[in-house]
């Protein structure tokens, strides 16, 4: 395809590929600037809703490709998932886009970029894997697989240039979505809730896995806040598919009356809420944005767990003590992520302002840094360096 790319009317053929519903929020953000440099530009390959709302083609939706840890989770399902990736493959390697862009999904990505590139496709990966935390074998893949990589993290570029692969810092977009101050009695007021009573937002993640995992241990440790507290009420977003599964649960702790249940908008409840027990995630790193105090936590099975422990290269799990360097919200990880000890942690947050006045403060203040740090014009830079991809 030898066009001028710098021409609306010439506009790329973009293929993408977002694996979870977090990718499908960063593509979106992407596609949008896209969109916006190329009116006429096409895109298509596995998605969600914000892609399609900018008129991405979903040959698969994103949900194809959830999984939770990396072993028996993704074995089960290994078949499925790799006859979906094989059949993306050749359909690219037909139809020969301008461009791959995959977001994060590294174990599905990597091997379908590295096959698009050696056939001369460009590809681009958004998202630097972790590989700061750990699993750093996967530097070499990295190498392989993508001409270009598009960082979310400051000091990602550098770590990544060390290894001979080009990249570029591009902000993180939540960073410019969320707002620096969120209105806290406005997103109460939009989804109904009291003004006035304790809110707790429930977030135990999105992939269906995750709430196998997490979703009970969350609710019963909700139960047990709530026996404490009788005024607490409580905001639970699930993901549509879910909430069947999470108003049963709800109803046999007796929570169903003080809990609201919302289809998606867990912005919403983080911005409405005044703590929040979390997932480990890309959530978690919404929650600081919002400067929101949290719990975090992870379980996933046996195995997996023992792989991923091996493999950590740095003390923290969650995002906002990883990019903090210290401990500034608890994590209950694997066997200690009780109930009753996620309840009392949650708990501690919650009387905070009366009795750790000066812990809430600090962590406000060190997430309003953070989220200043973030803030980079992403659409625009990262079209601006896929544009000189398309170009070279």
């Amino acid at each position: 395809m030898d066009r001028d790319l710098s021409d609306s009317k010439a506009a790329p053929a973009v293929a993408m590929v977002a694996g979870e519903v977090s990718g499908d929020l960063l593509s979106g953000l992407l596609l949008g600037g896209l969109k916006k440099r190329w009116p006429a530009l096409s895109s298509f390959g596995i998605g969600g809703p914000h892609m399609e709302r900018l008129g991405f083609t979903a040959w698969w939706s994103f949900q194809k490709l959830a999984v939770h840890g990396f072993n028996w989770e993704l074995l089960r399902r290994y078949r499925e998932i790799v006859g979906i990736r094989d059949q993306l493959r050749d359909r690219l390697l037909k139809q020969r886009p301008d461009v791959f862009i995959g977001t994060d999904a590294p174990d599905f990505n990597f091997k379908l970029e590295e096959d698009l590139r050696a056939a001369g496709i460009k590809t681009v990966h958004f998202v630097c894997p972790s590989v700061w935390a750990w699993r750093p074998e996967r530097m070499e893949k990295i190498r392989r697989s993508a001409d270009h990589v598009l960082c979310i993290f400051p000091f990602e570029p550098d770590l990544l240039a060390r290894h001979g692969i080009a990249a570029t810092y591009v902000g993180h977009p939540l960073a410019n979505v969320i707002p620096m101050e969120s209105d806290r009695a406005g997103a109460r007021q939009a989804l109904g809730l009291d003004p006035a009573s304790p809110l707790v937002a429930i977030l135990p993640g999105s992939r269906r896995s995750e709430i196998a995992h997490l979703a009970e241990r969350f609710i019963r440790a909700a139960a047990l806040m709530k026996a404490a507290r009788s005024e607490l009420r409580f905001v639970l977003p699930v993901v549509p598919g879910f909430r069947d599964v999470i108003e049963a649960l709800l109803q046999q702790c007796g929570l169903a009356q003080c809990c609201t249940v919302l289809n998606g908008q867990s912005h919403a409840a983080l911005a409405a809420c005044d703590v929040t027990l979390i997932a480990s995630g890309t959530a978690t790193l919404e929650a600081a944005l919002f400067k929101r105090p949290m719990v975090i936590a992870y379980h996933q099975n046996w195995l997996s767990w023992q792989i991923m422990r091996r493999k950590r290269l740095q003390p923290w799990v969650g995002l906002p003590n990883i990019l903090c360097a210290e401990f500034v919200v608890p994590e209950l990880l694997q066997d200690v992520a009780t109930p009753r000890a996620l309840a009392d942690e949650t708990l501690l947050w919650l009387d905070a302002p009366a009795n750790d006045p000066l812990r809430l403060q600090a962590l406000q203040t060190k997430f309003a840094a953070l989220h200043k740090d973030l803030q980079r014009d992403t659409a625009t830079i990262a079209t601006d360096a896929i544009q000189k991809i398309l170009q070279s």
